[in-house]
């Protein structure tokens, strides 16, 4: 893989702010034609730094106002790839990570109620080889900074 430059870094900038941006618009803001920095979007998904481009959704617009986070346990050994493909399906996951300690997986999971909740916790843990899980219900978000 390629080193990035300032400029390769500029245009990512851009597109994290905004994926709709033309290419006209970025290239007016880090000083490049508009057909440079296609070739430069082009080349930054080939290299696979761009990995794609993807709507953000409010979840309050959507009224999923309630947020867990949950400790998986799983029985056996299951591979990250295995529990991805297991919980990648529930729209409710927005995030899923394996961790060290005794859990082997956290989720981030939000719904629109505690009902709804609960309904998305049985079917993560009818998905995969869950021997248990345990749920830690968010009050108040305090800081975020994976979202604009």
């Amino acid at each position: 893989m390629r080193t990035l430059d300032d400029l390769d870094e500029k245009v990512i900038a851009c597109l994290t702010r905004d994926a709709r941006a033309t290419y006209a618009q970025i290239g007016d803001e880090v000083g490049l034609s508009a057909p440079a920095v296609k070739r430069r979007v082009d080349r930054l998904l080939d290299d696979g730094v761009i990995r794609g481009f993807t709507a953000l959704v409010d979840p309050h617009a959507m009224q999923w106002t309630t947020e867990a986070y949950v400790q998986v346990y799983c029985r056996g050994n299951i591979s990250p790839d295995e529990l991805k493909a297991s919980w990648e399906p529930i729209p409710e996951v927005v995030s899923a990570a394996t961790i060290s300690g005794q859990a082997d997986a956290i989720l981030r999971v939000r719904a629109r109620d505690v009902r709804h909740l609960e309904q998305a916790l049985e079917r993560i843990r009818a998905a995969g080889p869950v021997d248990r899980s345990e749920s830690i219900i968010v009050l108040s978000e305090l800081i975020d900074r994976g979202h604009p």
